[in-house]
């Protein structure tokens, strides 16, 4: 499945997280791909904030992994700084990407062979000032209901 969204601006791509933290589910893995400032930590703030968590999402660049209490545990993992999976397999992110809270990675072309197969991939990029691309993709059936949140949240419902 595959869903196209333009955000106008931060608030939309927040919003949009937010529906997909809204619906996530113990276990859901999202990977973002994008260069720097296409809002994929903008994103993450939503999600966390649609886990329940009134906290701000930081770019967990020099820790790769911050950890946040809400509804689900949110693991938001950043491989900026890593060169190659070798350097993945390392860092145990499997305690992240295969446990019972919703694990979000930033960079994740950096350790492609190393997720879950039931995941979701957002790619940004920019169109404007302000406006972002994000093209939404899961396999048929996986994580339908943050996608269609995702969606929702995007038409401003």
């Amino acid at each position: 499945m595959e869903l196209e969204i333009i955000s106008d601006s931060p608030e939309r791509t927040q919003a949009i997280g937010r529906a997909v933290g809204a619906s996530a589910r113990p276990g859901d893995v999202v990977l973002l791909f994008g260069e720097l400032g296409s809002g994929k930590t903008c994103f993450t703030q939503g999600v966390l904030w649609g886990l329940g968590v009134d906290d701000f999402a930081r770019s967990p660049t020099f820790v790769l992994v911050t950890e946040y209490q809400g509804r689900l545990p949110l693991y938001h993992v950043d491989l900026y700084r890593i060169d190659g999976e070798h350097e993945v397999d390392d860092l145990g992110l499997d305690e992240y990407l295969f446990g019972d809270g919703v694990c979000v990675v930033e960079w994740a072309e950096r350790a492609c062979g190393s997720y879950p197969d039931d995941h979701v991939e957002i790619r940004f990029r920019h169109l404007g000032n302000t406006t972002r691309g994000l093209t939404l993709t899961a396999p048929c059936g996986a994580l339908d209901a943050a996608l269609l949140a995702a969606e929702s949240a995007a038409a401003g419902s």
